[in-house]
C-alpha cells in the first residue's frame, strides 16, 4: 500500500515537526490533539514555521503554501480515518500511547501502520494488546525533527516487514535519513552516546581534570561541537539523570551505565544546567572561547593534545575507549547494522567520526589493554566487550 494520508497525533514541539516534514513530503497531513484549540494553534504554529523556512530559503514560497494546504487540525480521532500510517507523538507514558493505539485501531483500517516517536519505551510494550500488532514499528525522530536529518526505524517483536519498509519510505519522502533499530534500550543513537557523559563523569569524580578542562579537551582534541558537561548543562541534569535511570534499569543494570553520583547530587541540590542557571558551570558569567591551537581533531597524537592540557590524551583515550568498547557491545547484541550506528552518531548527535570510527582512531587492542588494566583499578564498569579486540574486522 502507498502512503498518501499521514496522522499525527500530538500538536506539540515534535508533533508539529513530524507534521510539516510530512507536509512538506506531499502526504496530505491530519494533526491531532486532545481539543480542537490546541490542534488548530499547533496547525497555526506550524504555518508559521513554514513561512520562516521560506524566507531564509529552505524552501520556496509555493512549496510553504501548498504544504498549509495539506494540514488538517483534528480534534477528533475519527478525522484520521483513511491515515495509511499514524505516527504517534504523545508523552512518554506507556498506558497512554497503548490507549491511543487501540483507540486509532477502532477507526483506521487494519493494515495501516501505527509508528510511534517514543525514545524511551520498548515498541513492543507500546504494541501489546493493540490488534494487528504486525503493524506497530517505532519512528523516532529526533529534535527538533525539521532540522535533524536521522530517523530510527525500530523493529518490535512482531512488527512486519512491510510496516517497516512503509515507515522507511515515508521518512524517506520526509526527507530524512532512516536507519533500522532493534527494540532494545536506548535504540541505536542514544545507546551508544552513554559513555561520552557517563565516563566523562567517572573521569571527573576519578580526579583526572574538572569539567571544563574534560569540554575543552574533548571540543580541541576530540573534534566535537560541545564537551560532555556544556551538553549535560544544556539538556538539563535532572532529564539527563531520569535518562540514566531508565538505560540503566532497561539495560539490567550493568555497571557502565550505573547513574554517576556527582550527577545524583547537583540535582538534588537543584543544580539543573542552564535552566536553573548553575550546573558545571555558572551561568552567571561569561566563558572565554576556545583558542585555535592548529590541531586537527579527532586526534590521539601526544604532542598534540598537550598543547590543551596534560590530561587531555588520558581524558580522549578514555572517552574513544569507552565508545569503541559501548559499539561491540551494541554489534554483539544486533542493535544495528555497523553503517547504521556510524550514520546515528554523525547525523543524531553530530559526532566528527562514528563510534566505529573512534574505535579504528584508538585500535581496539589499545582500547581493550586500557580498560583491562581500568577495570582492575576501578571495577567493572570498564570490563571490554568479548568482542572488542575484533571490532574492526568484524564489522568490515
Amino acid at each position: 500500500m502507498k502512503v498518501s494520508r499521514v496522522g499525527v497525533v500530538g500538536a506539540g514541539t515534535m508533533g508539529r515537526g513530524i507534521a510539516q516534514l510530512a507536509a512538506l513530503g506531499g502526504y496530505e497531513t491530519v494533526l491531532y490533539d486532545v481539543s480542537r484549540e490546541l490542534a488548530e494553534g499547533g496547525a497555526a504554529a506550524l504555518g508559521e514555521a513554514l513561512d520562516k523556512g521560506a524566507a531564509r530559503g529552505r524552501w520556496s514560497e509555493d512549496d510553504a503554501r501548498a504544504a498549509v494546504g495539506r494540514i488538517e487540525p483534528a480534534a477528533e480521532l475519527e478525522t484520521m480515518a483513511g491515515c495509511e500510517l499514524v505516527v504517534e507523538a504523545a508523552p512518554e507514558k506507556l498506558e497512554l500511547k497503548q490507549r491511543i493505539l487501540t483507540d486509532l485501531a477502532v477507526v483506521l483500517a487494519s493494515d495501516a501502520v501505527f509508528a510511534s516517536n517514543t525514545s524511551s519505551l520498548r515498541v513492543s510494550a507500546i504494541a501489546d494488546g493493540v490488534p494487528h500488532p504486525e503493524r506497530v514499528v517505532g519512528m523516532h525522530f529526533f529534535n527538533p525533527p525539521p532540522l535533524m536529518k536521522l530517523v530510527e526505524i525500530v523493529a518490535a517483536e512482531r512488527s512486519s516487514e512491510e510496516a517497516l519498509a512503509r515507515t522507511t519510505e515515508v521518512a524517506e519522502r520526509m526527507g530524512r535519513t532512516p536507519i533500522r533499530a532493534k527494540d532494545s534500550p536506548g535504540f541505536v543513537a542514544n545507546r551508544l552516546a552513554r559513555p561520552f557523559s557517563l565516563e566523562s563523569l567517572r573521569m571527573l569524580a576519578d580526579g583526572v581534570a574538572d569539567a571544563p578542562t574534560i569540554d575543552r579537551a574533548v571540543r580541541l582534541g576530540g573534534g566535537f561541537r560541545m564537551g560532555p558537561f556544556e551538553l549535560l548543562d544544556l539538556i538539563g541534569l535532572d532529564v539527563n539523570l531520569e535518562i540514566a535511570r531508565s538505560f540503566f534499569a532497561q539495560g539490567g543494570e550493568p555497571e557502565r551505565w550505573r547513574p554517576n553520583p556527582i550527577q545524583e547530587k547537583l540535582v538534588a541540590e537543584g543544580h539543573f544546567g542552564r535552566k536553573s542557571g548553575h550546573g558545571y558551570y555558572d551561568y552567571d558569567s561569561d566563558r572565554e572561547p576556545d583558542p585555535d591551537l592548529g590541531i586537527a581533531a579527532p586526534t590521539l597524537d601526544p604532542a598534540e593534545l598537550a598543547k590543551i592540557d596534560p590530561a587531555a590524551e588520558q581524558i580522549l583515550s578514555r572517552l574513544f575507549a569507552q565508545i569503541a568498547n559501548e559499539v561491540a557491545f551494541a554489534l554483539e547484541e544486533d542493535v544495528a547494522s555497523p553503517a547504521d550506528m556510524e550514520t546515528a552518531m554523525k547525523l543524531g548527535f553530530n559526532w566528527p567520526l562514528g563510534p566505529l570510527g573512534f574505535a579504528e582512531l584508538i585500535g581496539p587492542d589499545r582500547a581493550a589493554d586500557l580498560l583491562e588494566e581500568l577495570a582492575i583499578e576501578r571495577g567493572e564498569a570498564y570490563e571490554p566487550a568479548p568482542s572488542l579486540r575484533r571490532i574492526i574486522s568484524s564489522s568490515t
